[in-house]
């Protein structure tokens, strides 16, 4: 059990993608259990299509194997690159998208962004439609200068991380040079979409206890502008009863798209 931050070495060794995305990401995981899915799915959805979040190529930064956040940008960009910090997790999204045997089943998502769209006949069209234009899936390190390092591609017109920084990073100073480098792969002009957890300080999977660095509204209110952006929106979504004996200790979820100044 951790005590406090949890090293990279640790997550090399003890995180297993599987275990983590059917306690969290399956239609009885947690995730969809406290209104984390929807409200991803939601504000995604409205970026996208009401807010006119679109562009060439967008950048995706992640410690976690998932992809319920993309699924939504597939008709707005005409590539988009994911990275991990994970080998396993790259491994396990490569699976995916080679529509291998024993990956991940993210239908239960795809469902919820159909009846979201009035369309429930486009589940298979959704899957395929993401795996298409899913160009690579890379290596990353957000506390590198170059998150890429040694690749260097030209900046592009969009930027998501989600459940990324505040797991990643060991307490805030971390996390604004974090957002910092990753904002240096992005057109000045491009968008960025940060979505987290609120108030979360660890989480469990399987007997191994996970640290995460704590986030608030008013921090990213004060963090984002500081870091070269307009913030377009803030979205929150708190937990109405959240349960102290839970495997995943937090508040509730947050949902920021900004745009990089000129």
């Amino acid at each position: 059990m951790e005590s406090e931050v949890t090293s990279h070495e640790t997550y090399q060794k003890c995180f297993a993608p599987n275990l983590f995305l059917n306690t969290y990401f399956s239609e009885n995981g947690i995730a969809f259990a406290n209104g984390y899915i929807q409200f991803v799915i939601e504000n995604m959805h409205k970026a996208f299509i009401s807010d006119g979040v679109q562009g060439d190529t967008l950048l995706d930064f992640g410690i976690f194997p998932i992809l319920n956040h993309l699924f939504p940008a597939c008709n707005s960009f005409k590539e988009i690159i994911i990275t991990n910090v994970l080998e396993q997790n790259r491994q396990e999204i490569e699976s995916w998208l080679k529509n291998e045997k024993g990956a991940f089943d993210w239908s239960a998502t795809i469902k919820h962004i159909c009846e979201l769209e009035g369309n429930r006949d486009k589940e298979t069209e959704i899957e395929a439609k993401l795996r298409k234009k899913v160009k690579c899936v890379l290596k990353s390190d957000v506390t590198q200068n170059n998150p890429l390092d040694p690749l260097v591609l030209p900046a592009v017109d969009c930027l998501i991380t989600c459940l990324c920084l505040e797991f990643a990073c060991k307490d805030k100073n971390t996390f604004c040079c974090a957002l910092n480098n990753i904002s240096s792969m992005l057109k000045q002009g491009g968008y960025l979409i940060l979505v987290g957890a609120l108030g979360c300080t660890d989480y469990m999977l399987g007997e191994r206890k996970f640290f995460t660095l704590s986030l608030d509204k008013e921090f990213l209110e004060k963090v984002i502008p500081e870091c070269g952006y307009d913030i377009l929106q803030l979205q929150t979504h708190i937990l109405p009863n959240p349960d102290p004996q839970s495997i995943a200790t937090y508040m509730g979820n947050f949902f920021v798209l900004a745009r990089k100044q000129a």
